[in-house]
């Protein structure tokens, strides 16, 4: 009968694979290539999801090479579909992960999946070509997502678990330096060169993203899967209480991710009616995404090196409160896009400086959310649960793209308009967050805190 503990333990032994955090207070040897695999599979990702619905809408075509485009509705229906099987699949991935074949094959073989989704899209710019690229690009990373985020977790010990916070906050950033740069890029290389091009330099970086995470397999720390034990301890009494109290969590968080995506389907739509001139340029609608990720690499050292310090001094910020601020900041980024909207609705072509502001309430919102909840995440979840534990806070996303995509599946007339037109449609998703927010204020306090690293392995002798 297959072992799958003792099957990986042949394997690491062979390799010479570490299967411990050493006890240590230095960085983990393995950290830079974790950081640069992500931010380069974050090119990847967000450069091909940065100009889905300008696609959808405006290049694909048909079996017989004519015109196939999707209205507004239609597209963002799509895209949030796919971005929630995105944020599903990382349930599949941590019990492959967890329980049969460890962190790091998992993350190889799906990586190899996610660079045939690249693949399609580049070849194909039909319906078909779209389905199958974003089915195999949704496999591959969803797969990997809760495998990649607890895989940092795992590098470290109690010695020196005090590194955790710094070391997300890098992760992080790396997600952020590669979406920068696609979001500027892979729109540009669009316009100008077609969806083949733009679509082949993401899946290039996919690759990439893989060579450098094999490069480090030497330097990881691999945890051993956990068997049937891992099923047993998912499914016992004490897991199952962590899971449900951070389910309480997650739901809440799964409101702010319904605002969130709609910087890459209503807001970049929105931008096509704006004057998008912006210092010495004219951007594309969907380029100004960039000012998420460019905001999230300015923001981390201001919020980690001044605010938090300076909050702390009068007001001791946990990472509970942390994320209800977020929450209450997220309630302007949707206030200030009606604003927009009922000015295009008088015939107005309002500035793009007025989405910068939204983008950096919303920037606000997703560090103190975002980043909080996956450290808290992985800090809470019993040891041998990691990855699946960051699966379900992962499926917080699938559950708000699911609703933004039922959103626009029912306020859809017969007639192709809407019933919720113009600010209507702003104001009910602002209106949602701040009733969430205020629900989470009062339900917060409540929230029972644990929290669990890895056990270490004896010190290397130097």
């Amino acid at each position: 009968m297959f072992n799958p503990i003792e099957a990986f333990r042949r394997y690491a032994t062979k390799h010479g694979y570490l299967t411990a955090p050493v006890k240590s207070e230095r960085m983990p040897p393995g950290i830079p290539y974790i950081v640069g695999n992500e931010g380069a599979e974050r090119f990847s990702y967000y450069g091909m999801r940065a100009i889905l619905v300008i696609f959808m809408t405006q290049y694909m075509v048909g079996r017989t090479g004519l015109p196939d485009h999707l209205n507004e509705m239609q597209a963002k229906v799509w895209f949030h579909n796919f971005v929630s099987a995105v944020y599903f699949l990382p349930l599949i991935g941590a019990v492959v992960a967890d329980a049969f074949f460890g962190k790091y094959r998992t993350i190889i073989w799906l990586s190899l999946v996610y660079c045939g989704g690249h693949l399609a899209l580049a070849l194909d710019d039909s319906r078909n070509g779209l389905l199958l690229g974003l089915t195999l690009i949704a496999i591959g990373a969803g797969g990997i997502k809760p495998c990649v985020s607890a895989n940092v977790g795992d590098q470290f010990g109690q010695t020196n678990s005090h590194l955790l916070p710094k070391v997300f906050s890098w992760f992080y950033a790396a997600i952020n330096s590669g979406s920068t740069v696609a979001t500027i890029l892979i729109p540009f290389v669009l316009y100008k060169y077609g969806p083949h091009y733009a679509f082949a330099i993401p899946g290039v970086l996919m690759l990439i993203a893989t060579v450098i995470f094999w490069m480090g397999r030497k330097k990881f720390v691999h945890i051993p899967p956990g068997g049937m034990q891992f099923i047993k301890e998912t499914f016992n009494a004490e897991s199952l209480r962590v899971i449900r109290r951070l389910a309480v969590l997650y739901i809440f968080i799964a409101v702010f991710w319904a605002l969130f995506d709609q910087t890459s389907s209503s807001w970049v739509f929105q931008a096509q009616h704006m004057d998008r001139h912006f210092l010495w340029w004219e951007l594309l609608p969907s380029q100004f995404q960039v000012m998420n990720p460019a905001m999230v690499v300015v923001f981390i050292p201001i919020f980690t090196l001044l605010i938090y310090p300076a909050v702390n001094k009068f007001y001791r910020l946990t990472a509970l409160r942390k994320i209800g601020i977020g929450f209450f900041l997220a309630v302007p980024s949707f206030l200030i896009p009606a604003w927009i909207e009922m000015r295009i609705g008088r015939g107005e072509h309002p500035s793009i400086g007025w989405q910068v502001l939204a983008y950096a309430f919303i920037t606000a919102a997703e560090v103190l959310i975002s980043i909080t909840g996956l450290e808290f995440s992985y800090t809470q979840a019993p040891k041998r649960l990691k990855s699946f534990i960051m699966g379900v806070f992962l499926c917080s996303t699938t559950v708000g793209d699911l609703f933004v995509s039922f959103v626009n599946i029912f306020i859809q007339n017969r007639d192709g308009s809407s019933k919720l037109p113009g600010e209507q449609y702003y104001l009910f998703f602002a209106g949602l967050m701040f009733l969430s927010a205020v629900t989470y204020a009062f339900v917060s306090p409540f929230f029972k805190v644990h929290t669990v690293v890895q056990d270490e392995a004896p010190a290397l002798a130097s």
